[in-house]
């Protein structure tokens, strides 16, 4: 295992090329935190432009013979790396602890749900494969073929620093395409220890790069000439930025951005089960995911006991350091700027007439980046808490009198992620799962986000693009389609080219 997944020496962060991990040379190095503890546990470089210009000439030179590589050879590559993963489970989830704060359970849900993408891309021959249709006119025969893009680049955020790369270079790299990663420099540890896996796994020198920078390294991949495709998963301003500039240079791009997800609470949902989810997705991981909901909308006469308790379960939690075992149920966002971000949310709501219910700020025992969940009532769909991505641990509730009002909330927010409803109302179900303005729905599920076979369909501003990660769309974008028609004479004789001729000819035979 890596030294840096282990030890506690500040040590500087390697960038992959041609298959070598080598020290950058730059001058420019950016602190990456234990946010349980708040200390240093490593340097991350921003890399120079030689440095990543070396590793885009690096993937560029692998792709023509790993694209000639036979499928089922790059699928074998994903099972012994499924393996690899598989075994040394645990070792990566504390590794995602270690570096993002999550709990323990947390971050083994996160290693599970890459290690589900690992084996969606260990079934790529099954997906890739092409269409015939034998005589499409007559003697003419058409098929479609299924061939890889080129090198491409991802971009990934600190939220989740093991699933989202996964979600990206496994399939990839299965559909016979040279990758480079762009990790958080926050959280750069597991995607370095994903980076040792995949070699260990066999794959070719090249095929797989790592470089680390800031916006500058982001531009100068996204604009390199060699660069066919881009995947990019963070906030909606930056990605923006990069589907317009990858676009306008020639790539193809798929960029998700941020969201506010919002949980509807029908008057007949079963209310202790739908705070215990609403917590679930509001607070699981700290509130830093895309999917984290973060508006309860809470319809007429269940508003008051939901709100009661929301703050009642989530005013219960455990919160503290996530690296010292079990017992906490809620562990520390990324670093300080996030905790003041989320208390900046809370005096703004306070500003704009809200009632905070349950206040996360409190003194904690630790030198970790802490701040409770905290419950905000009677917000109005106009206000900042509505609109605005948080990205922390702060559930805002809105109230409305009936679903139309609710739907109608849905309607003014420019993201459109994930939605969910609870109620028994399989009527009330049906007109929210085809009429609220999200592109992934729950019906009594709390957290609504696609495992590796469906692909994760953001609307909105919460997606750029046209063809999304994972799923099959995932491998249609990794790959480009080719289509053949072909034509075969017979003798000299029969080598008439009128198909009128060609068919009586037949029928005379």
């Amino acid at each position: 295992m890596s030294s840096l997944a282990t030890s506690e020496k500040i040590e500087k962060v390697p960038y992959l090329s041609g298959g070598q991990w080598k020290t950058s040379q730059t001058d420019q190095w950016t602190d990456v935190y234990n946010p349980s503890r708040g200390t240093v546990i490593g340097q991350v470089p921003v890399c120079t432009a030689s440095e990543i210009g070396e590793v885009i000439a690096s993937a560029s030179a692998a792709q023509a013979e790993w694209s000639a590589t036979p499928v089922v050879d790059r699928a074998r590559v994903m099972f012994r790396l499924h393996h690899l993963m598989d075994e040394q489970f645990e070792d990566l989830s504390a590794l995602v602890t270690r570096e993002h704060g999550k709990t323990l359970p947390e971050a083994r849900a996160e290693v599970k749900r890459g290690l589900e993408m690992v084996e969606f891309a260990a079934s790529v021959p099954t997906m890739i494969q092409g269409d015939t249709l034998p005589n499409i006119a007559a003697d003419v025969d058409g098929e479609t073929v299924r061939h890889s893009v080129g090198v491409c680049v991802g971009i990934t955020p600190y939220n989740f620093p093991s699933m989202v790369p996964l979600w990206m270079f496994p399939v990839a790299i299965s559909c016979g395409n040279a990758f480079i990663l762009k990790p958080s420099e926050k959280v750069p540890l597991s995607a370095i220890r994903l980076g040792e896996l995949i070699e260990e796994a066999g794959l070719p020198a090249g095929v797989f790069n790592l470089v680390h920078g800031g916006a500058d390294c982001v531009q100068q991949l996204i604009t390199a000439p060699e660069v066919a495709a881009i995947s990019f998963v963070g906030s909606t301003r930056v990605a923006k930025i990069i589907y317009e500039t990858g676009t306008r240079h020639g790539k193809r791009v798929q960029a998700a951005g941020g969201a506010k997800n919002h949980m509807i609470v029908m008057p007949d949902a079963d209310v202790d089960l739908a705070v215990k989810a609403l917590s679930a997705s509001a607070y699981g991981c700290a509130g830093q995911r895309c999917m984290a909901g973060s508006v309860a909308v809470g319809i007429g006469k269940i508003a008051d006991p939901l709100v009661e308790g929301l703050c009642d379960y989530a005013g219960k939690f455990e919160v503290g350091p996530t690296d010292g075992g079990t017992g906490v149920d809620m562990g520390p966002l990324i670093n300080l700027d996030a905790v003041n971000r989320v208390a900046g949310y809370l005096e703004v709501a306070a500003e704009e007439g809200a009632n905070i219910a349950l206040d996360g700020r409190r003194e904690f025992d630790s030198e970790g980046f802490l701040i409770g969940p905290s419950v905000v009532d009677r917000v109005s769909a106009d206000m900042r808490l509505a609109q605005e991505e948080v990205f922390g641990p702060l559930l805002s509730v809105i109230r409305t009198g009936d679903l139309e009002e609710a739907i109608a909330v849905g309607d003014l927010c420019q993201y459109g992620n994930g939605a969910s409803i609870f109620t028994r109302d399989g009527h009330a179900a049906r007109e929210f799962k085809m009429r609220f303005n999200a592109g992934m729905i729950g019906i009594n599920v709390g957290v609504p986000a696609p495992m590796a076979w469906l692909p994760f369909t953001g609307w909105n501003q919460s997606f750029f693009g046209d063809l999304h990660i994972q799923g099959r769309e995932g491998v249609h974008f990794y790959t480009r389609q080719k289509m053949t028609l072909t034509r075969w004479f017979g003798s000299s004789g029969d080598s008439h080219q009128d198909p009128v001729w060609a068919s009586q000819h037949r029928k005379s035979k």
